[in-house]
């Protein structure tokens, strides 16, 4: 078993073709609060897992994982992230994958997951599949709003990672976007809203 990344809330493990995700304890916290935030984090992350697999591209979850202990076990996906590879595609292929891009989020959107932390770090191509993984800060809400904050990650993401391809990149993901959405009118519109208040921020701590 080998540790491929650690990150604040957990560690994550390869073991043969088995990702296993396990949440960290804080030793800041007492004992018993932080047994509950853990698992229901781990619960929630789980359910997530399930509830979207059944529309799109995501690892996964295998037998052992559990709450109690707060580890989740899903399947390796043996892939390019595209944090890593996006820009080494012609255009042609980029444009493509950023497209796929676009309608997995509409599809996860469509049932009202919000990813919370939709980055070219959490998504891995295999098999010109587009797979969206780390569902640890998602959560199920209507609102357009969140639905809005999902995509302006992206642009983020895409803006700071990928700037040289920057526009054309998130046209093509906002392409996919709308044609797998019923509500992209208003998740757009709510979109330019959203990029208003994040570069009114920016202005002010600058």
């Amino acid at each position: 078993m080998k540790l491929i990344n650690q990150g604040a809330e957990a560690k994550i493990y390869l073991d043969k073709n088995i990702i296993i995700k396990e949440r960290i304890p804080k030793t800041y916290r007492i004992k018993e609060l932080d047994e509950k935030i853990r698992k229901q984090r781990t619960r929630r992350e789980i359910s997530m897992l399930e509830k979207a697999s059944k529309i799109i591209n995501v690892p996964k979850i295998l037998m052992g994982s559990s709450e109690k202990e707060f580890k989740i076990f899903m399947e390796f996906i043996d892939g390019k992230k595209l944090s890593e590879s996006l820009d080494l595609f012609d255009d042609k292929k980029r444009i493509e994958i950023c497209n796929n891009i676009g309608k997995e989020v509409a599809l996860m959107h469509s049932v009202n997951i919000i990813h919370g932390d939709l980055t070219t770090s959490n998504m891995i191509l295999k098999d010109d599949k587009v797979f969206l993984i780390d569902f640890g800060l998602s959560f199920i809400d209507p609102k357009v709003e969140h639905k809005a904050v999902d995509l302006h990650l992206i642009r983020q993401a895409l803006d700071s990672k990928h700037y040289k391809n920057y526009e054309s990149s998130f046209k093509s993901v906002l392409d996919g976007y709308k044609k797998y959405s019923n509500e992209s009118k208003e998740v757009l519109d709510r979109l330019n809203k959203v990029d208003i208040r994040g570069r009114y921020k920016q202005k002010n701590k600058n």
